[in-house]
């Protein structure tokens, strides 16, 4: 689907949303953004897809108490091998839904379309019936670095391709289509009823004007076959949780010379023991000793392009956060790199030993009435306000 919007929002209707209401708010929105009614607009014929979806799981029992359950990871959970599963990337046609809904013959881009039947009376029309193949999503998951430096992937998916022993055509070898005999090659066919004519699609050639009187052996006139495919992809450096990557053509093939779909790759960067991304920006957690973060010094950082040295400040305090610049993700865009981000965390020993608690009580004593602490002088004047009520500064 082209997103990823509630399926009851899609369709307009709410959750508790009877099945003839669904029915209903499926044919109202299925006419209006049909193709045929929207000829060259992609924003409609995205939506008219995404509808025939939304319609396919909430009109079946039994996949829409899986959705109100689950939502949309229902048919996208990871290692389910089904259609639409995660891994999986295989929806039905949404034009099969269409005319499954409106009966045969009203598929996109297939004979007269129901706009011509219902709303314009129709007209002579010859077509070869030719359907776009549905695009294909595909979720992939990559390491951290492979998110930073880019990687070649090979991927298998299952997908319907032309038959590669009828070329397409659905007729055996060394056969060819005959014209229909019902519609005479139109397409269409003609009925009279009263002083009207009402012309629609032909149901012996579903308004492709031939009829297969030899089917092939091997795809049974379907003209394709499921396979599986192997592709080699590109994630480009800078990906992140959710990026898509349109692999054009890669879907399934088109129907009677249709244009095949598109392969859209579903980016999911595994999260990394060290590294947190902040889009641009990584950030990184460093814990220290407290005499480092008293006194300051070099200590070594890793970082996404190797080892380097950090100064910390003398009189560091716990949650500061230092910038390494350039050493974050590069933008997919190019031309740009983010920073990584150093937040520092003073570790307070454990386990000392009598030398070790000596020495800390004598620093101790010595820094008693010593100003080295603000943080701890200015709490203390606040809670010295909060008991007096403000009396005391």
């Amino acid at each position: 689907m082209s997103s990823k919007q509630d399926f009851y929002e899609t369709l307009g209707v709410s959750k508790s949303a009877s099945p003839e209401e669904i029915k209903k708010a499926y044919r109202k929105l299925a006419i209006k953004y049909h193709p045929d009614k929207n000829p060259g607009n992609k924003e409609a014929e995205e939506k008219f897809k995404d509808i025939s979806h939304a319609y396919e799981i909430l009109s079946d029992e039994k996949k829409r108490a899986q959705y109100d359950q689950l939502g949309h990871d229902a048919f996208t959970s990871r290692g389910s091998a089904g259609p639409g599963s995660y891994g999986g990337f295989e929806f039905h046609d949404p034009y099969d839904i269409f005319s499954q809904f409106f009966g045969g013959g009203m598929g996109g881009g297939g004979g007269s379309s129901i706009f011509e039947e219902l709303f314009t009376g129709g007209g002579r029309r010859s077509s070869t019936g030719a359907r776009d193949g549905s695009d294909l999503r595909f979720d992939i998951e990559i390491d951290f670095e492979e998110a930073v430096y880019g990687a070649d992937k090979k991927i298998r998916i299952p997908r319907l391709e032309t038959c590669d022993a009828c070329n397409g055509s659905g007729c055996e070898p060394g056969t060819s289509k005959s014209t229909c005999s019902k519609c005479h090659g139109t397409g269409n066919i003609s009925m009279s009823q009263g002083f009207f004519s009402i012309r629609q699609t032909c149901p012996n050639c579903h308004g492709t004007g031939q009829v297969i009187q030899n089917p092939c052996h091997k795809c049974g006139s379907e003209g394709r076959m499921r396979v599986e495919k192997t592709l080699k992809i590109h994630i480009p450096p800078g990906v992140d949780t959710g990026s898509r990557l349109r692999v054009s053509g890669e879907g399934e093939s088109g129907l009677r010379g249709g244009q095949s779909g598109d392969l859209y790759v579903v980016i999911h960067v595994r999260p990394h023991e060290i590294f947190q991304r902040d889009g641009l920006d990584i950030i990184c957690e460093l814990p220290i000793d407290f005499v480092t973060a008293a006194l300051g010094g070099l200590v070594e950082v890793p970082t996404i392009t190797g080892r380097t040295k950090l100064k910390i400040p003398e009189g560091t305090q716990n949650g500061t956060t230092l910038r390494l610049k350039g050493k974050g993700m590069p933008s997919l865009r190019g031309g740009q790199r983010g920073d990584q981000h150093i937040k520092v965390f003073v570790e307070v020993p454990t386990n000392l030993t009598r030398d070790q608690r000596d020495l800390l009580a004598k620093f101790k004593d010595i820094q008693q009435n010593s100003k080295n602490h603000p943080l701890i002088d200015t709490f203390i004047n606040k809670a010295k306000r909060f008991f007096t009520g403000g009396d005391e500064a």
